[in-house]
């Protein structure tokens, strides 16, 4: 089921504050099958976004279709309530009635539409074995744990067959463990049944697992929409590179420009930049230069290729388990780098720290200015 947003604003209103843009002209399809996660911290507008698309808020002015039906647009007056929308939602705090057992909750909504018992038996099985909780179909929520409650709402989302299903960042509240095999199983289930999703959520990791695409959301704004893989390493804007995972970043002026390559001046002296695409840069242009931790190659003795090679001084080493990060001054410069080789460097030493051309993100300074 494909779902299309145009131009949605929604504002809060207040009487002795400045108003809230919550929703300031966003517009994003999501595709058949699709699993769109929408990323953003607290307060971008990413919640009101999704009651906006549920019908849980009007917005002010905008779009937005379901399918073939169109179920709000402020310039045609329409407004659509959730419940006739034909999409389900799975929430933070699960939501689930407390006197009613696994059984029940998952199917309030099957019988609220009169499907015959027969019907509702098969269905609401089938989803509570497809979230791995079959035999818990008698519990009440009060005897499951806070991952079992998430299946269950889970599966009260996906037992009428909905293929639109929203997600409010639904694993928040569960511990890591938990929330790993959760989404481990959600990406599961959505390439099982193939329903398309809006997922909300603030963790990288999620959004990185999950997501087919991630927007980005600032403000009330989506900064960028693209493939996990095309933001974190070609992000568009600083604070959309910055969101997405620490980052080393130099702020420099173009010297030479190239049919594949440029350098520019820095902090760090001169920087050789692979171009990967025909960039719109002049000589003299002020730019951003982006490296993360793990492109960084840190060494004991000088690399054979000088390139983007500089001697450094060690500031700090932690050990984070999967890697060993050190901290390193260049000059004025400090830089963080993530090894999983064995340096054993330690605080005060001196060592080369080096970037190859090609893991560099170019970005002219008036696209970072936000």
């Amino acid at each position: 089921m494909k779902v299309s947003v145009q131009g949605l604003r929604k504002t809060f209103r207040a009487q002795k504050e400045q108003d809230v843009h919550a929703v300031n002209n966003i517009s994003l399809d999501v595709h058949d099958g699709e699993f769109l996660v929408v990323l953003g911290p607290s307060g971008s507008g990413k919640t009101t976004l999704l009651r906006c698309i549920a019908g849980l808020e009007r917005p002010d002015a905008g779009e937005i279709r379901i399918g073939d039906r169109l179920v709000f647009s402020s310039a045609e007056r329409v407004f659509v309530p959730p419940e006739r929308r034909g999409i389900s939602m799975v929430f933070q705090s699960y939501a689930l009635w407390p006197h009613m057992t696994a059984f029940v909750n998952v199917a309030y909504s099957l019988r609220a539409r009169h499907t015959p018992k027969n019907e509702i038996k098969e269905r609401v099985q089938r989803a509570l074995d497809l979230v791995g909780c079959g035999g818990l179909a008698n519990r009440y929520p009060s005897q499951l744990s806070g991952g079992q409650q998430q299946r269950i709402a889970v599966a009260r989302a996906i037992v009428n067959g909905s293929q639109f299903i929203l997600f409010d960042e639904p694993l928040s509240s569960v511990d890591a463990r938990v929330r790993e095999e959760l989404r481990r199983e959600l990406g599961t289930l959505q390439a099982t049944l193939g329903f398309s999703a809006i997922y909300i959520t603030h963790d990288l990791v999620e959004a990185t697992v999950l997501g087919h695409r991630v927007a980005v959301i600032d403000n009330g704004e989506i900064a960028q929409i693209a493939t996990p893989r095309d933001l974190y390493e070609r992000p568009q804007s600083v604070p959309v590179a910055e969101f997405m995972g620490a980052t080393n970043r130099q702020t420099g002026v173009v010297e030479e420009i190239g049919s594949r390559s440029a350098v520019v001046r820095s902090k760090l002296g001169s920087m050789t930049v692979s171009l990967v695409a025909e960039e719109d840069l002049v000589i003299g242009q002020t730019v951003n230069l982006i490296c993360r931790p793990e492109y960084l190659r840190l060494s004991r003795d000088q690399p054979s290729d000088g390139t983007n090679a500089w001697r450094c001084t060690v500031d700090a080493e932690d050990f984070v388990g999967i890697c060993t990060e050190y901290r390193v001054h260049v000059g004025d410069s400090v830089l963080l780098v993530r090894s999983t080789t064995s340096l054993y460097l330690k605080e005060g030493e001196t060592a080369w720290v080096a970037m190859d051309p090609k893991s560099i993100c170019l970005l002219a300074q008036k696209e970072a200015a936000n």
